[in-house]
């Protein structure tokens, strides 16, 4: 064979090396084609072409494992099992920006999928060879590298630990600096996956600057890195007062409250979920919050927002109330009553509706004025319904009466207590009762009211099945009117007059006369 022929026959296997893998790499982006291309053996025909002497061969068979590893765990499991990870990560060192970016991919699209899959990268010494790709001079090689580093820290403390020990913090910190949004996006993702497993881990990131650099970006007009940056401020914040104290410090306030405004949706609820994990450490930290507008940005936010979108809202609305009656009173005048009572007789969900009856029952629970506040609002009548619905969680039900039993003992408003008393199943009707028999006493307008209402008639109907706590209660509200009164609204005060009448009308004086 002339040397001739032997050149055409190595340029069209050269060629035909380069088509099967573009194919590959193109067939895979259709999930359709994935399970033809697994029992075809593609992975065997794969993995020798990374270590192809063509630069395009190389980076076209490294995207179309990473894309079928991206498609499942199966898929990822197999990419570890054929042994292709050692290849990626000797490769990631020494070929181009290209290849790089390729092979970074497939370590993220593995590692994604389980926190064994990640360990499996981690166990294959990728963390060094993507360390490096974090100081390339070409931000979409950083991207890539950011993003893998990410989705290995994201399973655990234990990966997220070796993430750091690998050095990655201070050149995540780095890259957000960097002027590519993109990059700024990633690496911001990459550090809060990175800081919320631990105190430790989120004061490492603290440590390393990060805050500082971060707290700016919450301003920017980009919608998906407002996300992230409100998601990592969120993850440093949730874990300690100091750490708190670090991103308060960092001046994200009154920047985050605005986000509650964002049109993006997911930037509304991440700045929600940021403010709730800051305001839920102490009442000083709380009270900043709502001394920067706070409290009304929170109500607005939970007034507009449906379903799990609402609950950092509430929550944080919630852990404000919960400090002292100051902050209560605030998120009462900023109006939260509506809205939250709203929520819970709207939202479907058991835990949303949870967390608005816990909420409710923070801002009433403090003084008479509080608990009026939720009376007039209408919001026992609800709490009662969603403790003694059939269909409520047990969960709903047991912070549903906790709440009614904090505010019912403070509430005075007995306009608002008159109704609950026929509506409310045993449990409550004691609470209710409680509050009769502590204020009617003292309250000849409230004894009036309460026997022209019908309030004392029920009373006394009650007052056949009664026992122990209710049966006391129903006592000493009955000692608080004359006994012909109490008489006369008993169920049997019809028959006990009938029987008198027959009595007088068969004595010995009327029959002799």
């Amino acid at each position: 064979m002339s040397g001739i022929s032997v050149l055409q026959h190595f340029e069209a296997y050269q060629k035909a090396r380069v088509t099967f893998v573009q194919a590959v790499a193109e067939a895979a982006t259709r999930p359709q084609n994935i399970e033809v291309m697994q029992n075809a053996g593609v992975m065997q025909l794969l993995r020798p072409l990374l270590l192809d002497n063509i630069p395009s061969i190389q980076q076209s068979a490294a995207l179309a494992l990473g894309r079928l590893a991206n498609y499942s765990d199966d898929l990822a499991e197999a990419v570890v099992g054929n042994e292709i990870l050692p290849q990626l990560v000797y490769s990631l060192s020494e070929q181009n920006r290209f290849y790089k970016k390729a092979a970074a991919f497939v370590l993220r699209a593995v590692a994604k999928h389980s926190p064994e899959l990640a360990q499996a990268v981690v166990d294959s010494g990728a963390l060094d060879a993507l360390v490096p790709c974090l100081e390339e001079f070409d931000p979409t090689v950083k991207e890539a590298a950011a993003w893998a580093i990410g989705y290995i820290a994201q399973h655990n403390a234990a990966l997220a630990q070796s993430v750091l020990d690998a050095g990655t913090v201070p050149l995540l910190v780095l890259c957000i600096q960097e002027p590519e949004i993109t990059l700024k996006r990633i690496s911001a993702s990459a550090l809060s996956d990175i800081c919320k497993h631990t105190p430790e881990l989120a004061q490492a990131v603290v440590d390393a600057g990060a805050v500082a650099y971060l707290a700016p970006l919450i301003a920017h007009p980009d919608a998906k890195l407002k996300r992230q940056v409100c998601c990592a401020l969120g993850q440093i914040a949730k874990h300690s007062v100091d750490l708190a104290e670090a991103v308060v410090e960092a001046e994200v306030f009154p920047g985050a409250l605005r986000c509650l405004r964002d049109a993006d949706a997911l930037v509304r609820k991440n700045a929600a979920t940021c403010v709730r994990e800051v305001v839920k450490h102490t009442p000083e930290l709380a009270k900043l919050v709502v001394n920067a507008g706070g409290a009304a940005a929170l109500v607005d936010y939970a007034a507009e927002a449906r379903g799990a979108a609402r609950l950092p809202g509430v929550m944080a609305l919630g852990y404000v109330a919960a400090f002292s009656e100051t902050l209560a009173l605030a998120v009462i005048v900023a109006r939260a009553v509506q809205p939250l009572k709203e929520a819970l007789v709207a939202e479907g969900e058991d835990h949303i509706k949870a967390a608005c009856v816990w909420t409710l029952g923070q801002m009433g629970r403090h003084t008479p004025d509080h608990a009026r506040a939720l009376a007039e609002g209408d919001v026992l009548r609800h709490m009662l319904a969603a403790m003694s619905h059939p269909d409520s969680s047990e969960d709903l039900r047991l912070k549903a009466k906790r709440a009614l039993k904090a505010v019912l003992a403070k509430c005075t408003h007995l306009a608002a207590l008159q109704p609950l008393l026929r509506d409310a199943p045993p449990k409550a009707q004691k609470y209710v009762l409680r509050q009769f028999a502590t204020l009617l006493p003292h309250d000849v307008d409230a004894r009036r009211a309460f026997v022209q209402s019908g309030g004392l008639q029920y009373l006394q109907e009650l007052a056949e099945g009664g026992a122990g706590k209710l049966e006391e209660y129903i006592s000493a509200i009955n000692a608080c009117y004359p006994p012909e009164v109490v008489e006369y609204y008993s169920p049997n005060y019809s028959k006990t007059l009938l029987d008198k009448i027959d009595e007088f009308q068969a004595s010995p004086l009327r029959a002799g006369g």
